[in-house]
């Protein structure tokens, strides 16, 4: 799995805030006990526990999972201690690798979340992620999963160029795995849906603006480093490119949109309404 450095998710979180599908809730809310229990894979930081915990009404009980004990103890300590009804809201900790996990792993869980983690699977990790899901009973909100869509204001010719090779670079074959990037929401959707699951999905663009400009730098050199990594052959027109766009940012002349898919899952004797 990748790794990402605390500074840059607590950076991005005011983004991802923005960004989620709240619309999604009600239909969470009315699925969900009064009393439950929520398993956060890939936790980071806690960005997704600190947005959602406070909008769900109910006793919560969350256990993060990361890989990385670091990330895992700023999360535990920075969930908020009470719900949006001010119920209590209990936080543990587990490192596991959240791709390892099955139905049986679940039993008590009432919902599953994810932020930024699905494109970071392969198509038979998602696969087993959904029959696990789907075989525990639970609900999963899958939230911020890119989709490839890249919406730069002003546009500038070498925009595709650097997007497909981006894009190519999500895809990648990484220790073995070939990582689903932009095609993860349409291949979790699919596998819910074939599992007889209810599947909503929801758009969760970052719109960023002049008052951004430190998220779109790093952004920015996120986004074209990836491109040249995926093709060298970039680097020349690449280096120009970034450059340009970073001066830009910093005098508050760029507009950013980045797309991301968010899903809502609930079992399969579910309905959502439309």
């Amino acid at each position: 799995m990748s790794e990402f450095s605390s500074d840059w998710l607590y950076l991005r979180e005011p983004a991802d805030a923005a960004a989620r599908a709240g619309r999604l809730l009600e239909p969470l809310r009315e699925f969900l006990p009064a009393d439950f229990t929520v398993r956060d894979l890939g936790c980071g930081t806690g960005s997704l526990g600190r947005w959602l915990a406070a909008r769900l009404p109910g006793t919560q009980h969350w256990i993060l999972h990361d890989h990385d004990t670091a990330l895992l103890d700023h999360a535990r300590a920075a969930l908020p201690a009470a719900a949006l009804d001010g119920s209590p809201v209990d936080v543990v900790a587990e490192q596991r690798d959240v791709t390892a996990l099955r139905a049986a792993d679940l039993a008590g869980t009432s919902l599953v979340t994810a932020s930024a983690l699905l494109d970071l699977l392969t198509r038979d990790e998602v696969t087993a992620l959904a029959k696990a899901v789907v075989e525990a009973g639970c609900a999963a909100l899958l939230m911020l999963s890119v989709t490839g869509r890249v919406e730069l204001s002003p546009a500038d010719p070498l925009d595709p160029a650097i997007a497909a090779a981006f894009n190519a670079h999500q895809r990648r074959i990484a220790g073995g795995r070939r990582l689903l990037g932009p095609n993860a929401v349409d291949v979790a959707a699919t596998a819910f849906d074939r599992l007889g699951a209810t599947v909503r999905r929801a758009e969760s663009a970052w719109r960023l603006g002049p008052d951004q400009a430190e998220l779109q730098r790093q952004w920015l050199e996120g986004w074209v480093g990836a491109a040249v990594e995926q093709l060298p052959e970039l680097r020349p027109v690449a280096d120009v490119y970034l450059q340009r766009r970073l001066e830009m940012a910093q005098a508050g002349e760029l507009r950013a949109v980045i797309h991301h898919g968010d899903l809502l899952v609930l079992p399969p004797s579910l309905e959502v309404a439309a």
